[in-house]
């Protein structure tokens, strides 16, 4: 590996060969120099991709690991209408479900009967929300599974917490962990530049207010992910900016578990297709997806080791091309996923973990399940598998007892109507 990178780099213009032996010699990246990398094509580009190959090797080896998990959005109503948000709907739209805390209780106990370690829950904001319940969701599902990671809330939905309940952000990131919160997603991120966050989302979360929630987080005990949305309006020094101010925060608290970079699905974003919003990309190129997981690794390596890669956006070939330009991590199994889904992302709601490992496989690399925060759980160092996972048995045809984004929208049912405050509190008490 190290004669490879000593080719590329002979291969590379000066200034690129410069940057990139800085990186790999421990060295932080500035803003122009990471913002210069974005720029690279020709050789430069393989150069950097090379260079991001051998910091992963050197700093994670050559495992490759991945979560089983299940994604529950228990409603798509939100009081905010982001331009670039393909999923949410308003309290009058007839496509606007929300699921009683029954069915997610459900959906929770059918993730562990088929190898779950791990539920995600995000979800729009419900208008009428009772303050408390996030806090009351965690304390059932912590009840109900005990052994469950409860992986939720993105930062958008803590704000939209403390707005609904009075409390301020420790108090109410407090009471979450105490319910028995595991972790917090890091999306609602975007851009971590406030110019490009007024541009595509006016009236989301604020920068500062981003930072703090994950800041207050982290000052609790309580991890995070890091994530960016990339592709429509920012530029490269808009991605560079986002880089290094990830790389301060870690640098102050310790708590991103991960970063995942996350490709811009255009198809059905609204900013897209009702002209919000000018100039307006069709997403980032494939090229563009490669570039951003190498300089993630060449920006972040010392400090957010682990690179996770959406199949989600970016489906399982060029997800397993990531893993070659510094990704070491493919995400969950999902079982069910109505976010990408819902503004065009076509790469399906499961992917079973015989798959992930077929994938990681044909790249050369060791399988390893994990749990959400990164400890090794079952190594896969044969392609013989003695116990399968539940999910592995699952037909296609099988799989579809999950359900779909498209059938949950069309289920009368789950119709959306206020979340009833009082017996949602009796059910949760």
């Amino acid at each position: 590996m190290k004669e490879a990178i000593e080719s590329y780099l002979k291969t590379a213009t000066s200034k690129t060969a410069h940057i990139l032996e800085r990186s790999l010699t421990g060295q932080d990246l500035s803003e122009d120099e990471a913002t210069s990398l974005f720029s690279a094509t020709g050789t430069d580009f393989w150069a950097v991709l090379s260079a991001a190959d051998t910091l992963r090797h050197q700093t994670v080896g050559e495992e490759v690991s991945y979560v089983v998990n299940r994604n529950i959005n228990f409603t798509n109503v939100c009081v905010k209408r982001c331009s670039f948000c393909a999923f949410s709907r308003t309290y009058r739209n007839d496509e606007g479900y929300y699921l009683p805390q029954e069915e997610i209780l459900r959906r929770v106990r059918e993730a562990y009967e088929y190898g779950a370690t791990e539920v995600c829950i995000q979800a729009g904001l419900p208008p009428g929300m009772d303050g408390d319940l996030y806090i009351r969701l965690c304390r059932a599902i912590k009840e109900a599974i005990p052994a469950l990671h409860i992986h939720a809330f993105s930062p958008e939905e803590i704000l939209y917490g403390t707005q609904c309940s009075g409390m301020s952000f420790r108090e109410y990131l407090s009471e979450l962990k105490s319910a028995g919160i595991g972790s917090l997603p890091g999306t609602s991120a975007e851009i971590l530049v406030q110019e490009v966050r007024d541009r595509i989302a006016p009236g989301r979360i604020t920068t500062s207010q981003w930072i703090e929630v994950i800041q207050t987080a982290h000052s609790l005990g309580i991890p995070t992910t890091s994530t960016i949305m990339y592709g429509h309006v920012e530029t490269t020094r808009h991605c560079a900016q986002h880089l290094l101010l990830l790389r301060d925060m870690q640098r102050q608290s310790g708590g991103f578990t991960e970063f995942v970079p996350l490709s811009f699905i255009h198809t059905d974003a609204p900013m897209f297709t009702d002209g919000l919003i000018k100039d307006v990309r069709t997403g980032a190129s494939g090229m563009e997806v490669l570039k951003m997981h190498a300089i993630s690794r060449l920006v972040l390596n010392q400090d957010i080791p682990n690179l996770q890669v959406s199949w989600v956006k970016e489906g399982l070939k060029l997800s397993q091309a990531c893993l070659a330009a510094g990704a070491n991590d493919m995400g969950g199994t999902l079982i069910n996923e109505s976010i990408s889904t819902s503004a065009g992302a076509t790469h399906g709601q499961l992917v079973r973990p015989v798959d992930l490992r077929r994938v990681i496989r044909d790249a050369g690399r060791i399988p390893v399940e994990r749990s959400t925060l990164y400890k090794e759980l079952h190594r896969f160092d044969s392609e013989k598998v003695t116990k399968l996972n539940p999910l592995d048995r699952l037909s296609d045809e099988e799989a579809r007892r999950f359900g779909s984004y498209e059938q949950l929208t069309q289920m009368d049912r789950f119709r959306f109507q206020a979340p009833p405050k009082s017996a949602e509190k009796i059910a949760g008490s």
